[in-house]
């Protein structure tokens, strides 16, 4: 299984958070004959692989199916959308892209009131989701609504493509990178028997996650995600947060979490034994699943792998493939590690 072809097709399927469908369908059909699988109320897939052995730990990796995007909230007189965003969307990277509207795919782009109509004090401020629009074609509300309906979810419309030195560009890199591992690694031969789970909602608050690790309860987690990497020419050093080309990210800390140290420092020993790359964040910044994860129950051992991913939360998120593919190998190695630790 290809997984370049894997992360590619599963960046270009919709899936904001609570209207995964899409993306769980494409899941179940790569892993639905490697595995047990279970599908939870919340829309989680728990899935049970079994290994070569039985392992000293029962150990949980987990990834989450959702990505950020937008909600209909009205239909104006005018035939336009007004919009929420669905998970932490920078309005500026929004205005004037294209996007999909619904199950149907309905094409639109975002707008915002005109530069020349802005008032003085409105030009020095950051535009917010309550001034933006989705405008669709229609002529007025009665057409509009012939095709959209409060409720439907709004995609970004992006491309997924290569460029530069081994860089992927695409939306929703943020976190179908660790759907695209876990499929993988179900389809292999596991040293240990291991439970994944491809959870929902993260965007809004690590919802699918809490709700799946309470139902493993596993004595540690591995979560796979996608961290900031701010690693422009105008960042000074500590603010670039992490870089892109220096391989996986492993997090001491953020706003969620303070990480399991035993398995932080496993971590860099293990990428080191391996020749792997391996970085950590010079910033407390940002969170992931791992803040549900690791104070569920009577509390789990966890740590994170992320990839530095620029622009993230945008229609072009911005991935080197070679820490994509470092942060997999650094993933099993740890599975195998944390199951007999």
């Amino acid at each position: 299984m290809d997984f370049s072809v894997l992360l590619k097709e599963l960046c270009l399927l919709n899936g904001t958070s609570g209207d995964e469908g899409a993306v769980r369908e494409y899941i179940i059909d790569k892993i639905k004959d490697k595995c047990e699988y279970k599908i939870d109320p919340m829309g989680n897939i728990i899935a049970f692989k079994k290994g070569r052995e039985v392992p000293k730990n029962k150990v949980m990796m987990s990834a989450h199916m959702d990505e950020v995007g937008m909600i209909v909230t009205s239909v104006k007189s005018d035939g336009t959308l007004t919009v929420s965003a669905v998970g932490g969307i920078d309005a500026r990277v929004a205005i004037g892209r294209k996007v999909r509207v619904g199950d149907s795919g309905i094409q639109g782009v975002i707008g915002a009131k005109a530069v020349h109509n802005l008032s003085a004090d409105e030009k020095e401020k950051a535009p917010k989701f309550t001034g933006l629009y989705v405008d669709i074609g229609a002529v007025n509300m009665e057409e509009a609504e012939k095709l959209v309906t409060p409720g439907d979810s709004v995609y970004f419309d992006s491309e997924y493509y290569s460029f530069g030195d081994g860089f992927i560009c695409g939306k929703a890199l943020d976190d179908r990178f660790g759907c695209a591992v876990m499929i993988k690694l179900i389809n292999s031969e596991l040293a240990y028997d291991c439970t994944f789970t491809f959870v929902v909602q993260e965007e809004v608050g690590l919802r699918g996650a809490r709700t799946a690790a309470y139902t493993v309860d596993p004595d540690f987690a591995i979560v796979l995600e996608a961290t900031t990497a701010a690693d422009i020419p105008l960042a000074s050093d500590e603010k670039k947060c992490c870089i892109a080309g220096n391989g996986p990210v492993v997090s001491y800390m953020d706003r969620s979490t303070i990480y399991d140290k035993e398995l932080y420092e496993l971590s860099k020993q293990t990428a080191a034994e391996n020749g792997l790359k391996w970085q950590t964040k010079t910033m407390v910044a940002g969170g992931n699943d791992s803040g549900a994860i690791h104070i569920t129950r009577g509390g789990i051992r966890t740590m994170a792998i992320s990839i530095p991913c620029r622009y993230l939360h945008s229609p072009c998120c911005v991935a080197k493939l070679s820490d994509m593919e470092e942060s997999a190998e650094l993933a099993e190695l740890m599975l195998e590690k944390v199951c007999m630790l």
